[in-house]
């Protein structure tokens, strides 16, 4: 057999073995890669069950706001319809009450947002105790002279702030005040004209009535903790609670290993009154589990 004619400074040809053993390198070193990553994710998640606060600031989870302090970050207005309903708008700026999905039993303690249009951002304006609300689309949320709501505004002025009252004898419920002194409040559709259209909302309540009383959920994660003494505001603003548990703490209690939804609903049952019923369901079902 002839060889190709071959020239000094030609490149020469890597060998199939030589090639093989640079394969096998590069596996080696993604393997390493991995291996590196589990080791660190593993890291992380042993550093958050040794750190709960550390591990809350990352809770996406939702939970009421019992005082008006607490009202920070994302929010969700859960309004007092039937079937409850939440503020929302639409990226024009138009405000409505849409029908809320992620509910337990038409509880509306219960409610988280299914949509970004009914999330909006809560800040307190500097040097008042008053509140603007962003929408999801940049803009504030406004309510003009005679009562009609929009989110348009990419400014605060007298119309695009709110002041949040709590509901005297209704702990955990609030009043969405302007500036002018009237109510937001929720007016159900003419039963003439309904056909399953969602209720009004306006601005031009003036008194406090059951269709002004709304609820304020908001991600556990923006909520003080609080200590005994802490703060004023009546409701549990005294009351000392953990509002964050480890992952190892809830596995202890549980007697096994836990997967990420069932933390969640655990962690959430905790802050919601719950926690023993839950934690009995998980241990009924491990049981049933290992003999069924």
């Amino acid at each position: 057999m002839v060889k190709p004619l071959t020239f000094k400074g030609d490149p020469k040809k890597p060998k199939k073995r030589k090639r093989a053993e640079a394969t096998e390198g590069q596996d080696a070193h993604v393997d390493d890669d991995s291996k590196r990553q589990l080791k660190a994710a593993k890291a992380a998640a042993d550093a958050a069950d040794k750190d709960p606060a550390a591990a809350a600031t990352e809770d996406d989870s939702w939970v009421l706001a019992d005082v008006v302090s607490d009202v920070s970050g994302p929010v969700m207005f859960v309004l007092p319809s039937d079937p409850p309903c939440a503020l929302a708008c639409d990226p024009a700026g138009k405000v409505f009450a849409m029908p809320i999905e992620n509910i337990i039993d038409g509880n509306p303690s219960t409610a988280e947002p299914h949509d970004v249009r009914q999330v909006w951002v809560a800040n307190r304006i500097v040097g008042t105790e008053h509140f603007r609300f962003k929408g999801h689309h940049g803009k504030y949320l406004s309510c003009d002279k005679i009562g009609i709501l929009s989110a348009t505004s990419e400014a605060v002025s007298a119309l695009e702030s709110f002041t949040l009252l709590p509901t005297p004898d209704t702990p955990g419920t609030f009043q969405l005040q302007t500036l002018r002194d009237t109510f937001i409040s929720v007016r159900d559709a003419k039963p003439s004209t309904s056909n399953n259209k969602p209720p009004e909302i306006r601005g031009d309540e003036t008194s406090i009535t059951f269709h002004t009383t709304l609820r304020v959920r908001m991600q556990a994660r923006f909520k003080p903790r609080r200590k005994d003494g802490g703060g004023s505001g009546g409701g549990t603003a005294g009351r000392e609670e953990k509002t964050h548990i480890s992952r190892r703490e809830l596995e202890e209690a549980a007697g096994r290993k836990l997967n990420d939804d069932e933390v969640r609903m655990l962690r959430r049952a905790r802050r919601e009154g719950n926690y023993r019923e839950a934690l009995l369901d998980i241990k009924v079902k491990s049981k049933h589990d290992k003999w069924g």
